[in-house]
């Protein structure tokens, strides 16, 4: 029984497709109407911010509503804040604290939706009868591919439409996404949860990730990576293209390179993945994946051969987040699930801003090259634990029983 599977995984790419249409219309919105850059900074503030907390307090709700119910609430929510801003705008008006006030309770109500999703998966996977390993694969190269086609996409339809109309589109494909799960997506046994209280249900998954030091190991490392991503891809690759490169184009090739290569990797996991041995796969991905695409511009080869390099680490990274959701489906309890992967989440996202942050001001007290060589011994250093660290080799254990 697939279908229900497949609509998961086209619920979420349209999810992911208006999260991205919103990532990039909401921003074009505030300069077109305030032409202020602080504003518009104040808008992604109010943006990102939510997403945080949401992550960090919201998995114990869907453990409650049950994963189908919090999915739906979730989208319908989203899609229907985000029409109301366009609709208010052309009606009686949008102030701007208002948009802010908007803006925070959409991410607030968006991300609950997306753990529901992913905590779907197992449950799906099984009745589909579908290797985890390529559920996770599956799952991952939907949000990579809806991701990659997205941003080129609002870009067309900004010049095309305009964002206030954008933003119509942007809400659609939250009630289209909410309308596939509740239609295409049975109700599974065990859904909703029982609850002790929120502070007591909330405590239990802190507890159960603290205890788990795979799992800690795990997101320790994701932390760190991110928070390197971030200031990579905001800062260094835009200051290399206009220093080194000399041209803007250079910033947009790079990035488009380590997507279509994770894209390419998460394919290839997903057909040969369980029949590799997890714990080494993951520990040469992590490392392909950061280290070579920093290096190579450190060390100042020619431009082709750092595109080529970088395709190289996107396709490693593309093994990364499959590997991670079998160890997190294989290891958290059913009825932790939700709050357990909130718990993650919100942890992956915590050191982003910083990563922007620590990036300007290291090439501001230094130079692009040293920032560049520093990056790339940060991710070096991150890389080890599975190669070291004693609780990695569970991951030996579950692919023999594999």
């Amino acid at each position: 029984m697939r279908r229900p599977f497949i609509t998961l995984l086209a619920a979420n790419a349209l999810s992911v497709t208006g999260n991205v249409l919103s990532m990039l219309a909401v921003p074009w919105f505030v300069l077109d109407t305030t032409e202020s850059a602080v504003l518009t900074g104040l808008a992604a503030f109010a943006t990102t911010f939510p997403i945080v907390i949401s992550a960090a307090f919201g998995g114990t709700l869907v453990d409650w509503l049950g994963f189908r119910a919090s999915s739906v609430l979730s989208d319908l929510a989203s899609g229907l804040i985000v029409l109301a801003m366009p609709a208010l705008f052309l009606t009686t008006g949008l102030s701007y604290p208002l948009l802010l006030v908007l803006l925070f309770v959409r991410w607030l109500a968006a991300t609950p939706g997306e753990t529901a999703r992913k905590a779907m998966l197992p449950d799906l996977a099984e009745l589909a009868g579908v290797r985890i390993e390529r559920a996770t694969a599956a799952y991952d190269g939907v949000c990579r591919g809806a991701a990659m086609v997205g941003a080129p996409l609002a870009g067309v339809l900004l010049l095309w439409i305009g964002p206030g109309t954008l933003l119509f589109v942007d809400g659609v494909t939250f009630l289209l996404s909410a309308l596939l799960i509740r239609s295409g997506v049975p109700y599974l046994d065990g859904d909703a949860r029982a609850s002790g209280g929120y502070l007591s249900d909330l405590r239990d998954g802190l507890t159960f990730l603290w205890r788990d030091r795979l799992q800690m190991s795990a997101t320790a490392m994701i932390v760190v990576v991110n928070m390197l991503d971030t200031g990579v891809t905001q800062v260094l690759l835009a200051l290399y293209a206009r220093d080194v490169a000399g041209d803007p184009r250079a910033f947009g090739l790079l990035s488009g390179a380590l997507g279509a290569g994770a894209v390419a990797g998460t394919i290839v996991y997903g057909a040969a993945g369980d029949r590799l041995p997890t714990r080494l796969t993951y520990g040469l991905c992590f490392l392909l994946a950061g280290v070579p695409r920093v290096l190579v511009l450190a060390a100042g080869a020619p431009f082709p051969v750092a595109l080529a390099v970088t395709a190289l680490s996107g396709f490693a990274a593309g093994a990364i987040n499959p590997i991670l959701g079998v160890l997190q489906f294989d290891r958290i309890p059913a009825p932790l699930r939700a709050r357990v992967l909130s718990t993650i989440m919100a942890a992956a996202y915590t050191g982003m801003p910083i990563g922007g942050l620590l990036a300007g001001s290291l090439t501001e007290l230094t130079d692009l090259t040293t920032t560049l060589y520093a990056f790339t011994s940060v991710y070096l250093l991150v890389s080890v634990p599975p190669f070291v660290y004693r609780p990695w080799r569970e991951l030996d254990r579950q692919t023999a029983r594999n």
